[in-house]
């Protein structure tokens, strides 16, 4: 499948957002190709990233086990599979891939893409798996390891140890505050910026008319999360 000067760029930026840049740009490409675009556009040689999405949740199955092993040496064998099945679950990887916007990047048949595809956890989760094992193809398990413990720096070194790539921010920000207040938690919409492909939300947690915390995401429930975190930072409940 050829791929146009415009696609090129949009491609280059997603390499920009994950640090890594492909040898082979066709391969990042499929990567995020799916079977209903592949399927809709066959006289074009279009694949789909089912193969890479097969070989890319081997390859995060194998980083995430590799470093929980090294990283909780008193883990009983149960206790270490009960946590990387959290962290492989489809939610989790659905919420990795909005954190690098993967949604943006996808070729989706019209229906898919009708239908909201673009938000689907189940088809994030498995272009980011498929994108996963498209570095492993393009780069060797390093780089690809490289990729997928530094796509959160240093949150997702918390978030493993948690047991899940996803921390409920929201969620722990209310368990902390209905200990302390009944008052309600609003999160309200600072600012917008940015066109429309790119827009980042400033986001404000407001307790008792005062802001606790504040923060930026890509989409509304992103910045929520992020505003949240900052709250529990501030009020001592998390590190940063």
């Amino acid at each position: 499948m050829k791929i146009s000067s415009q696609r090129a760029k949009l491609l280059e930026r997603l390499q920009a957002e994950i640090k890594y840049n492909f040898q082979d740009i066709k391969l990042l490409n499929t990567s995020l190709t799916h079977s209903s675009y592949a399927n809709e556009n066959k006289g074009k040689n279009s694949v789909s990233n089912e193969r890479l999405e097969f070989l890319g949740d081997t390859v995060i199955s194998l980083v995430v086990s590799d470093y929980l092993y090294k990283r909780f040496s008193e883990f009983p064998e149960g206790e270490l599979t009960k946590r990387r099945a959290s962290v492989v679950c489809e939610s989790s990887l659905a919420f990795a891939a909005r954190k690098i916007n993967l949604g943006e990047y996808l070729l989706l048949g019209k229906g898919e893409e009708a239908t909201g595809g673009r938000e689907r956890d189940s088809i994030l989760a498995d272009a980011l798996e498929a994108l996963t094992g498209a570095i492993y193809v393009d780069g060797g398990l390093k780089k690809t390891e490289k990729y997928l413990l530094g796509l959160f720096e240093q949150e997702v070194i918390y978030a493993l140890s948690k047991g899940t790539l996803f921390i409920d921010y929201k969620t722990e920000l209310q368990e902390v505050l209905q200990k302390k207040t009944k008052s309600r938690i609003e999160y309200k919409v600072e600012k917008e910026v940015g066109q429309d492909h790119n827009k980042k939300f400033y986001m404000n947690v407001i307790v008792e008319n005062k802001i606790i915390g504040s923060g930026m995401g890509r989409n509304k429930k992103e910045a929520e999360q992020m505003a949240a975190k900052q709250a529990l930072l501030k009020i001592g409940e998390i590190n940063g």
